[in-house]
């Protein structure tokens, strides 16, 4: 039996025999001294050590002992994987963990690195899922803790690598912004430590993470990121081929590899030490491989028999770390068996006793209780943001401004001197992200390298990895400020032209006026993406951001959508502001976990204790005349209306782009929300409506002064023509809505009145004003640009539905399709004919 060990019981008792048949050494080492001649570990270390990884060993036991009658619902365990404790032992507690569902030893010694820390009953909790779990509350079982700097991550396989690989950058850029409210306060020298299994090493998140760790170090940015991979050898059943793992995480460029056998805690804790300090003196990124072995099978219900050999089990039982540190500390003379048992089974009573008082704690109940963390909305401490950083620029000397108009590509004058950034605008303020004084602070001057072309007379380098790498800067970039900081006042940034005074704005020069001010009002704010910096975006919407700003704050990426969101996550998790762009919505597609599983989830699993404020700008959505296809006119937006929290914003004319832009900004900065800011490609440059030359999709610039007045709430939508006669609503958003008010022209002529409503914000729905502008005229036409299946007039509908509006209502929408390319493109897409025909088809009812 004890050759094949599956359950709890043959685990503990195999345990106590191994440890019954060790001999008491004859002499003694000192208790601060190395508990063997090869390694830098000391007794007192060592027999820390001992008690993480008894404390995780009688947890996993526990867990299956609460599964057995129905009262606990996690068993994936850290049987076998203990010496990660060694990992966490070689690290400090301020460094940022984001833990592997096997790192529970890694926690248990995390936790008695910081006074007051319980972690017998924090991890007991979330097996029971009690409310009362200091993390997730009951959400789900997660090893996470702000006071011990271990940020939660799901269950989903590698999908928090590229978030740390974020982190790892904002600890690397040396200025941090993080606010005193986050609890944070990750030093200047801290080390981001990132755990996960081997299978986990070939998921495209994962080969993503490494890529990106690898380019950043490839173009000298520092990347203070310790990778650890937990090897085990299996993937539930499918095991990881022979050698595979070793070549896969050794042949990394840019990422330096260590290697230890995972169960020995003393060669993991002097290889993670050696590893750990190499990152944290260069701040380059690292993968420390660790060996290890899996005991119990994978999870409670996991038949390993099924599929492993009792020889092969009995291999893993040898390697048992729990028996291999007890045996180092018998052997150096520190402990004695039996003294070592006591210990053991002090902890295993400790463990009861605290898994019988979290039986009867209070679980989740109500919908309500569930989801209280999940998307907070405060609306008025945002609209009172919005007016805290309008007041706050209109305070800048306006002495040099001057009128002009701005040219449709874009173009702004360099700007003047910079001002030194200072502490993050919502530090001490009521609410976070109110903008103060700027307070005076080393420069910051390192900029996001780029990529420089190898010398002609070289063919490649050997790598130096002693040798601290140094920030090539940008070549070709005038720089346009005294320190490579944001501009003075408004004025300079503009470059004398102020977008107020220049006249009517398309959409893409509104946006690129409103990210301008908000990256004077927000300091942590940076902008990125594939062709941000350079290019200025392929429709020139970022155009000039680096100019005014510097490549500290507007870069370009590598093309992988995966690392841009990743690194925003990881980024504002860390106290900036990240706005990253995702070149066209149908890029977004192979990232979209990024969203679903990490950024929607962060305050969701962690009951608001950590956020990743971000807004993700998307161009996208179709009607681009004679170009793209499919990929450049995507109408896909269902998987990002299903996301619970996520903020989907889509406006359509310039007026409503700035005030919706700035809403996004504010929320994600006073509730950490997480934000797309969905901008329609095809009206971008668009400036009439009706006629050529009428310039009526054209709009002013709204000064600072005005911003509070015209705020738009998130979940509110816009009527134009609303009157008391008017005979039918059109609701529709982004091309839609050209469409509707040319088509509602139109039918004017025929006596019709038609009230278009701009959806604007697509994820909430504007429930309220759907209802009550449906039932105005009890006539409702959807006109909706996204698919018929899964598109959004499916949610209004239903909102309709649910209401109970008693109305008729029909929808346009477009077919279920991808979007060819040229003039096939009018078969599937919504047209003004289909939405004139399907008014009078109301009307006619």
């Amino acid at each position: 039996m004890l050759s094949s060990v599956t359950t709890p019981q043959d685990l503990d008792e195999r345990f106590r025999a191994e440890l019954a048949g060790l001999v008491a050494a004859t002499v003694a080492r000192d208790i601060d001294e190395p508990v063997r001649e090869d390694t830098a570990l000391t007794g007192e270390q060592a027999r820390a050590l001992y008690d993480a990884q008894s404390t995780s060993r009688h947890l996993d036991l526990a867990a299956r002992w609460l599964r057995s009658f129905d009262a606990g619902y996690y068993t994936i365990g850290s049987a076998g994987h203990e010496g990660n404790a060694a990992v966490a032992a070689a690290l400090r507690p301020t460094d940022p963990a984001l833990l592997h569902y096997r790192s529970g030893g890694f926690y248990c010694m995390r936790a008695a690195q910081v006074a007051g820390s319980d972690p017998i009953r924090d991890v007991l909790r979330g097996v029971v899922a009690s409310a009362k779990e200091p993390i997730a509350g009951g959400r789900h079982k997660v090893f996470g803790h702000a006071d011990l700097h271990v940020i939660p991550t799901t269950s989903t396989i590698a999908s928090h690598l590229p978030r740390a690989v974020g982190v790892a950058y904002a600890l690397g850029r040396g200025r941090r912004l993080n606010p005193p409210g986050g609890g944070h306060g990750w030093p200047a020298d801290a080390v981001v430590v990132c755990s996960f299994g081997d299978a986990s090493i070939n998921h495209a998140a994962a080969t993503a993470a490494f890529n990106t760790a690898g380019w950043c170090d490839h173009i000298g940015l520092k990347l203070p990121l310790l990778f650890v991979c937990e090897d085990n050898g299996l993937g539930i059943s499918v095991r990881s081929p022979e050698g595979w793992v070793t070549a896969s995480l050794s042949s990394r460029p840019g990422l330096r590899y260590y290697a230890a056998d995972g169960c020995d805690s003393a060669a993991t804790y002097d290889r993670a030490a050696e590893a750990a300090a190499w990152v944290r003196r260069y701040r380059r990124p690292a993968v420390l491989h660790l060996t290890t072995v899996r005991l119990m099978g994978h999870a409670g219900a996991d038949a390993e028999m099924a599929y492993r050999s009792p020889v092969e089990i009995a291999g893993d039982l040898a390697h048992d770390p729990l028996v291999r540190t007890a045996r180092l500390l018998v052997e150096a003379g520190v402990a004695t068996p039996a003294e070592l048992m006591t210990r053991y089974d002090e902890i295993g009573w400790e463990v009861r006793r605290i898994a019988e008082e979290v039986l009867g704690e209070p679980k989740l109940g109500s919908a309500s209780e569930v989801t209280a963390p999940l998307a907070p909305r405060r609306p008025v401490r945002v609209s009172r943001a919005v007016g805290d950083a309008a007041a706050h620029l209109a305070t800048d000397d306006l002495a040099e401004e001057l009128d002009g108009e701005l040219d449709d590509d874009l173009e702004f004058t360099p700007a003047g001197p910079a001002l030194p950034p200072g502490e993050p605008l919502w530090a001490g303020a009521e609410p976070p992200g109110s903008p103060v004084a700027v307070a005076e602070q080393p420069p910051d001057t390192e900029e996001w390298p780029e990529p420089a072309p190898p010398p002609a007379a070289e063919s490649g380098r050997e790598h130096e990895p002693e040798s601290e790498p140094k920030a090539r800067p940008v070549s070709g970039v005038p720089r346009n400020t005294a320190n490579g900081h944001h501009p003075v006042t408004r004025a300079a940034a503009f470059g004398g032209k102020l977008p107020e005074r220049a006249g009517p704005l398309t959409l893409a020069q509104t946006i690129n006026a409103t990210l301008t001010d908000a990256m004077l009002a927000y300091p942590q704010m940076i902008v990125f993406g594939e062709d941000v910096a350079a290019k200025g975006g392929v429709y020139g919407v970022t155009k000039g951001l680096r100019d005014r700003f510097g490549g500290t704050r507007v870069f370009d990426t590598l093309l992988d959508e995966t690392s841009i969101l990743g690194l925003g996550l990881g980024a504002g998790l860390a106290g900036m502001l990240p706005v990253p762009e995702i070149q066209y919505l149908a890029y977004l597609h192979n990232a979209e976990d990024q969203l679903r599983g990490e950024a929607a989830t962060m305050q969701f699993f962690s009951q608001g204790a950590f956020h990743n404020p971000m807004v993700v700008r998307v161009a996208g959505l179709a009607y681009q005349l004679g170009f793209g296809g499919h990929f450049h006119n995507d109408n896909a937006l269902a998987v990002l209306r299903d996301v619970p929290g996520l903020v989907v914003a889509a406006p359509s004319r310039a007026e409503d782009a700035a005030p919706m832009l700035r809403t996004c900004l504010a929320s994600a900065i006073v509730d950490g929300s997480v934000c797309v800011f969905l901008e329609p490609i095809a009206l971008y440059h668009t400036r009439d409506l009706h006629t050529e030359n009428d310039n009526w999709w054209l709009s002013d610039y709204a000064p600072p002064s005005e911003w509070p007045a015209i705020h738009v709430p998130i979940g509110r939508a816009r009527a134009y023509s609303n009157g008391p006669n008017d005979d039918l609503t059109i609701i529709t958003f982004g091309n839609g809505v050209r469409l509707s008010l040319r088509a509602a022209a139109r039918l004017a002529g025929e006596g019709i009145a038609c009230r278009v409503v701009d959806l604007r914000w697509l994820s909430p729905l504007p429930v309220g004003d759907i209802i009550k502008n449906a039932s105005d005229t009890g006539r409702v036409l959807i006109v909706d640009e996204t698919r018929r299946s899964g598109g959004v007039g499916e949610g209004v509908i239903a909102a309709l539905v649910d209401a109970g509006y008693v109305g008729v209502a029909r929808r346009v929408a477009a077919v279920d399709s991808f979007v060819p390319l040229g003039p096939a493109a009018n078969h599937v897409l919504v047209s003004e004919d289909q939405i004139i025909q399907g008014a009078r088809s109301l009307l006619a009812r």
